[in-house]
């Protein structure tokens, strides 16, 4: 028979402190000295104990977690954001729970309700689909990245998507291109930086030429550059609204019998993992998503008990910048 898990009493025994002491140590409670605190912290680490959370959660105790909804696992877009929101909530030793969009879509049950469930102490909402969501009062959310709708009240923190998109489109036009296409899918990102491309495509008096339908995804990148090369072969250039959406295009590129970049300049955005492999080497925009995540966690810790303000609600942006790598070069003459 395996051992019994320690209890909050064999704590408080080895501490030399009352059961209740233990439990105010444990939910954090300001009102314990320093050095009971440490007594009890280190009696709970030499037994190996672990607070029950559920009974926390039943108590009404603060739970010290940060919830994190995303819109997709898959999508390499959250992985620097999460660093960043983990760095952020480190030194105040909260921990953050995912809630993926698609979990739990044959349920039927949102994520935001979900977290809210679990008494999480705030929310950084990063995915699409909650303007008409409601949130209790007293669980502060703040928003990461930039989205086609937002509740009302609530701060933003984003790259400035816009500037992304400019400054992928000026490296193409900056290599001497004229004829560029841009790939681009749905979401909130991706509609500013279409935006972005298009009003300075013709400003240098460039015609765009913008494709693609659906998800930011490779599928959607590879079918949106097949359909613009054939449909305009003198093409010199892809901007992709994602790196996802990149690789996407330079197999379109190549299944069509051109090369990168000789025949046609490719460009993406986002600075994943993908875009540093040494088989691609991609040109594309780094948005800083760690920046991203570490200040919407700072932000959130911030209004954590902070009673609610008439302030205007916060909107930070984040200079994106340019990485250029081996898949953009002049046009051949």
């Amino acid at each position: 028979m395996s051992p019994r898990p320690p209890t909050i009493i064999d704590v408080a025994t080895r501490a030399g402190v009352s059961k209740s002491l233990v439990s105010m140590v444990m939910r954090d409670d300001p009102g314990v000295s320093p050095a009971r605190r440490s007594a009890v912290l280190a009696a709970a680490a030499d037994l190996g104990y672990r607070p029950n959370r559920a009974a926390a959660i039943l108590a009404g105790t603060r739970t010290r977690t940060i919830g994190v909804v995303v819109d997709d696992f898959r999508n390499p877009w959250y992985v620097p954001m999460l660093d960043g929101i983990r760095a952020a909530l480190a030194p105040h030793g909260l921990r953050l729970t995912l809630a993926d969009t698609r979990a739990n879509e044959h349920l039927g049950s949102s994520p935001l309700d979900d977290l809210l469930s679990l008494r999480v102490d705030g929310v950084v909402l990063a995915a699409e689909g909650f303007a008409d969501a409601v949130v209790p009062a007293d669980v502060p959310v703040v928003v990461a990245g930039e989205r086609a709708t937002v509740p009302p009240g609530l701060d933003v923190v984003a790259s400035d998507e816009a500037a992304g998109g400019r400054s992928a489109t000026g490296h193409l036009l900056e290599l001497g291109h004229q004829h560029i296409v841009h790939v681009t899918g749905s979401g909130g990102p991706a509609a500013a930086r279409r935006a972005a491309a298009v009003e300075r495509m013709v400003a240098a008096g460039v015609t765009p030429v913008v494709v693609g339908d659906g998800p930011t995804a490779e599928a959607t990148g590879y079918e949106g550059t097949r359909r613009a090369l054939a449909e305009h072969p003198d093409t010199t250039a892809v901007f992709a609204a994602n790196d996802v959406m990149a690789m996407g295009a330079i197999a379109a590129v190549r299944d069509a019998g051109l090369r990168v970049p000789e025949d046609v300049s490719v460009i993406g955005h986002d600075e994943t993992p993908l875009a540093g492999s040494p088989l691609v080497r991609l040109t594309t925009v780094d948005p800083h998503n760690d920046e991203v995540g570490r200040l919407a966690a700072d932000r959130l810790v911030r209004l954590i008990g902070t009673p609610t303000s008439d302030a205007a609600p916060l909107r930070l942006l984040v200079p994106p910048s340019l990485v250029v790598r081996s898949t953009t070069a002049p046009p051949r003459p």
